[in-house]
């Protein structure tokens, strides 16, 4: 039997890495180590060094995602706006605290500033919050010291009705809400400058590519879908789509693994001050997330 996958989402926080002043190389690190260690990454994000930014964003991984763990990188040493240990901590439900006593030991060992790290570790519901350093190599090197005793963690804590959770393979993910979506995106800062919200929803269908595309109406119907996506450069057609004109609100929600008709592909959501510009951020993203960033491989019988 197959080693069991479980679910991670990958949280930087960084004021300049949320401005695209600089690149986020923890993230992709860590996701990367993850992987690596047979976890699925099904999530993403870079939010500033904000309370409510940090916490909307655990919310949305433990709450709605359901990612069995969930790394944040980044906000933990003495710097007045080092908060995330802060926001962690008012989401949590109970404290994990020998995980970031572990790493802290172990950051010992390498450097005598490893014992200024703040870093901190809490369940919420079925989920796993565990802060990491901004630094890359920092990063990597306090989760390795963790990573496998933390597994039976998690397994732990899923172990009483959460079998879905914990398949051999990796279970479907679950859509966001596009009314939730909507909610959050009209409650947020730049609300009272958009006019227009535009969401794409691709779903896996029957019809072959070959067959719309090219009339080969040879090709059998299609039975699944092998989906798989590079995030580094979904991230970064992402951020170039938040750069362009008017656009002040842009969501983006990637599946992951085999699908079959009628599930969820993604989901996009842009919104922008007029329809034109809507229109024109929404047809490049997705253009840019079809053509640079996803791999669809049909499948037949």
């Amino acid at each position: 039997m197959s080693e069991t996958v479980f679910t991670a989402a990958v949280i930087t926080v960084s004021d300049k890495g949320f401005r695209g002043e600089r690149e986020d190389r923890s993230g992709p690190a860590l996701c990367d180590f993850l992987r690596e260690h047979g976890w699925q990454v099904i999530h993403t994000a870079i939010v500033p060094d904000n309370t409510g930014m940090i916490q909307k964003e655990l919310l949305y991984c433990a709450d709605e995602l359901h990612a069995v763990l969930i790394l944040t990188s980044g906000g933990t040493g003495f710097a007045p706006t080092d908060i995330t240990p802060e926001a962690t901590l008012a989401l949590g439900e109970r404290l994990v605290p020998g995980i970031p006593e572990a790493m802290r030991a172990a950051s010992m060992q390498i450097t005598p500033r490893g014992c200024l790290s703040r870093e901190t570790a809490v369940i919420r519901g079925r989920s796993l919050i565990v802060n990491l350093p901004g630094s890359p190599k920092a990063a990597v090197e306090n989760f390795s010291a963790v990573v496998e005793p933390l597994r039976h963690g998690v397994e732990m804590l899923l172990s009483q009705g959460s079998a879905d959770c914990a398949a051999d393979t990796p279970a479907k993910k679950s859509r966001p809400s596009a009314d939730q979506w909507l909610k959050e995106a009209k409650a947020g800062e730049n609300a009272d400058r958009i006019g227009m919200y535009l969401i794409h929803n691709g779903t896996v269908r029957t019809t072959a590519r070959r067959l719309v595309r090219d009339g080969d109406d040879s090709v059998p119907p299609v039975t699944g879908m092998l989906f798989s996506c590079d995030m580094n450069k979904a991230d970064a057609a992402i951020a170039d789509a938040r750069k362009m004109p008017g656009v002040y609100e842009v969501r983006v929600w990637l599946n992951e693994g085999r699908l079959q008709p009628g599930d969820d592909i993604m989901m996009v959501l842009i919104g922008a001050d007029i329809r034109p510009h809507a229109v024109a951020a929404l047809e490049t993203l997705v253009g840019r997330l079809k053509k640079e960033c996803v791999t669809e491989q049909e499948l037949y019988d």
